[in-house]
């Protein structure tokens, strides 16, 4: 799962993402500025969040994200332990708050039980879609009691789709999100990706359940509609 963080602090930034690395693929902003835009392309699965930054404050960043209607998940992380600012962070729309200092434990644990609230199915770093489960760590995907062979970016763009099923997903989110801002591949990829990872799923029948929407990008339906 792709984790942002946004802490001005680089030993703590370069910290948590050590912290998270089993788990999570990590990218790092400094300052709010950067933060709010990598945050708005609104391909992350989660963002840890500073409070205290030059600039842009923590508060504006959530504020303005959830202005713009992103909900991705965020963890607020303070020096500040008093009620008025944990009431000021959650009033901007925050899904969790840690005080600094913080045991590596506790991160992971609050991580994790954030992405439990807005994915539902993710438990013992599993996502589930139907009878599809999804292993994190093992990155292994099975249908029922059947192993489905995935390769990386496949695997990258199912995660991806599950974490939004029944969400209309662009081309260029999904981009983004699978092969980075800064690939100098075209993205025409995606259309060969969704195709192989439709033809992996026909012997299932799950191939219906991933629908091109014309002229706007893809979408994972619960429904089965037919996918064109």
């Amino acid at each position: 799962m792709r984790l942002l963080v946004i802490e001005d602090d680089k030993h703590l930034s370069d910290t948590i993402c050590a912290t998270t690395r089993d788990l999570y693929e990590t990218e790092q902003a400094f300052d709010g500025e950067e933060g709010l835009y990598l945050a708005e392309q609104n391909i992350y699965d989660a963002i840890v969040l500073d409070v205290m930054m030059p600039g842009l404050s923590g508060y504006e960043v959530l504020g303005r994200l959830r202005q713009q209607g992103i909900l991705t998940p965020v963890l607020i992380l303070t020096a500040k332990d008093g009620i008025d600012d944990k009431i000021r962070g959650f009033q901007q729309g925050a899904d969790d708050y840690l005080v600094k200092p913080f045991h590596r434990e506790e991160l992971l644990l609050r991580l994790e039980a954030i992405l439990r609230r807005s994915v539902g199915g993710f438990k013992q770093h599993t996502l589930l879609f139907k009878e599809l489960k999804l292993n994190l760590k093992s990155r292994e995907v099975q249908i029922g009691e059947a192993p489905v062979l995935l390769n990386g970016k496949q695997i990258d763009l199912l995660e991806y789709l599950i974490n939004n099923k029944n969400i209309i997903l662009t081309k260029e989110q999904i981009f983004d999100r699978v092969w980075g801002m800064d690939s100098s591949t075209a993205n025409t990829v995606i259309e060969v990706y969704v195709s192989n990872l439709r033809k992996k799923f026909k012997p299932f029948g799950y191939d219906k359940y991933i629908k091109t929407i014309r002229g706007m990008g893809y979408m994972l339906t619960e429904n089965g509609d037919d996918h064109e």
